[in-house]
């Protein structure tokens, strides 16, 4: 299997042949970091396309724009200095056909947009800059004024735009370049394939004020995807594996499974989970996190486990990692926003075939492994693992978990099942 992703990621990163540069400055685009540039460098993209192709290039200063939409042919790169910066008023969004949350629905879009562009590329060294703090503002205040009404504020009340939103692209690059401060979603991935995310800065803050839900990198109904030296610390989850939520999801053609996944060579900071599968997930297989390095209190691996959602995953690796983390391995049942929707089914979830190897590890608690009650849990191998753990104990319903040359504290340690009641999940 490694030695498949080895091979894609090469495919994934080959160099395209040169086309010509068109800098946003000199088709119309001002340096004034007050005016909105939406038209000019949309109209740079479209000449792009139109001439047969090119590179978008933000020169050196701060650029305001609403959302941008790359065509085919068309690529962006941001120079030493540049920043691309998103509005902070939603009107310069469009509401359009999009994905969101495990749901193909009218959303709005993202400030870089690329749908259906082969090839596609963004390239630094400069910044994309989602300039989300006004959102974020207006997030909590709902959130806090509707728990004042007895109910929960959803993700999507308060209208927020992604950083980069990529659907239906193949051998899509994005390197070295910064990406922070996003409204919602960093960077959303839906039905691509061979994907190489590399030498990206992602960032959002946790202070003064939370960004809420600025997920890293979500993985969305996508193949061979590689994210490779990469910095990631976001008020959410870093890397996220999605696919589609609800009863009848593993039944519906827009959603699918995210398979060949390798994340390695990357640092983590704070974050919800280092390597999160769900909460919108049926199908994750041949996921692998390796020579990574952490320092977060967060699961590394962490399961989401919807009860009104039928999923699987199988086939996870977990190596070569450094630092320190909450847990090594989480699972527990996340029921935000659950709803059957009428439906007599009783979806359940199985996860198989865990490996967690190499590990020199820091944490409070080892794993914590409690799904939801029809869950079928199997084969879960941990090996060479030295631990210091604040608790130095496995808290888990399962029988099928086998440890091997584990050390916590200086001592071996020995796994029996407790049947642990663990506490759901909500997202903030």
């Amino acid at each position: 299997m490694k030695k498949v992703i080895f091979s894609l990621c090469m495919l994934a990163a080959v160099v395209s042949s040169k086309s010509a540069d068109y800098v946003i400055t000199n088709h119309g685009a001002t340096v004034d970091s007050t005016k909105l540039n939406t038209s000019a460098i949309q109209s740079v993209i479209d000449k792009a396309s139109d001439e047969g192709g090119g590179t978008v290039v933000i020169p050196k200063g701060v650029y305001l724009s609403g959302a941008l939409f790359f065509k085919p042919n068309t690529k962006l790169r941001l120079m030493e200095g540049a920043v691309l910066k998103g509005s902070d008023n939603i009107a310069d969004y469009p509401l359009i056909p999009s994905r969101m949350e495990g749901r193909s629905i009218y959303y709005y879009a993202a400030l870089v947009n690329a749908y259906h562009v082969d090839g596609f590329e963004i390239a630094g060294p400069g910044t994309i800059n989602g300039n989300g703090l006004k959102y974020w503002k207006t997030f909590w205040a709902t959130r806090d004024s509707v728990k004042k009404l007895g109910r929960e504020c959803t993700n999507l009340e308060v209208h927020r735009p992604r950083l980069l939103f990529i659907w239906g692209c193949n051998r899509v690059t994005v390197s070295n370049v910064k990406l922070c401060n996003s409204g919602f979603w960093t960077t959303h991935l839906y039905e691509c394939n061979d994907v190489l995310i590399e030498n990206c800065d992602i960032r959002s803050p946790f202070k003064p004020v939370k960004a809420p839900s600025t997920d890293g990198i979500d993985i969305d109904v996508c193949k061979r995807v590689t994210v490779r030296g990469c910095y990631i610390s976001v008020n959410d989850d870093a890397v996220c594996i999605k696919g589609g939520k609800g009863f009848d999801a593993h039944k519906r053609s827009e959603n699918g499974i995210v398979e060949d996944i390798l994340v390695e060579n990357c640092t983590f900071g704070d974050s919800h989970g280092v390597l999160t599968l769900g909460s919108e997930c049926i199908h994750a297989k041949n996921i692998v996190l390796r020579n990574c390095k952490v320092d977060c209190d967060v699961p590394l691996l962490r399961l989401k486990m919807r009860p009104d959602t039928y999923q699987v995953y199988e086939d996870i690796t977990v190596e070569n990692v450094t630092g320190r983390c909450r847990s090594i391995i989480e699972m527990k049942p996340w029921k935000q926003f659950f709803t059957l929707e009428g439906s007599n089914t009783k979806p359940f979830g199985i996860v198989r075939n865990i490996s967690v190897s190499n590990l020199n590890i820091k944490c409070s608690v080892v794993a914590e492994l409690a799904g939801n009650p029809m869950d079928q849990v199997s084969k879960i191998q941990i090996n060479n693992v030295t631990a210091t753990a604040t608790e130095p104990t496995i808290k888990s319903n399962y029988n099928d978990i086998k440890l091997e040359k584990v050390i916590v504290n200086g001592s071996p340690l020995e796994y029996k099942s407790n049947n642990a009641k663990l506490k759901e999940q909500s997202y903030d």
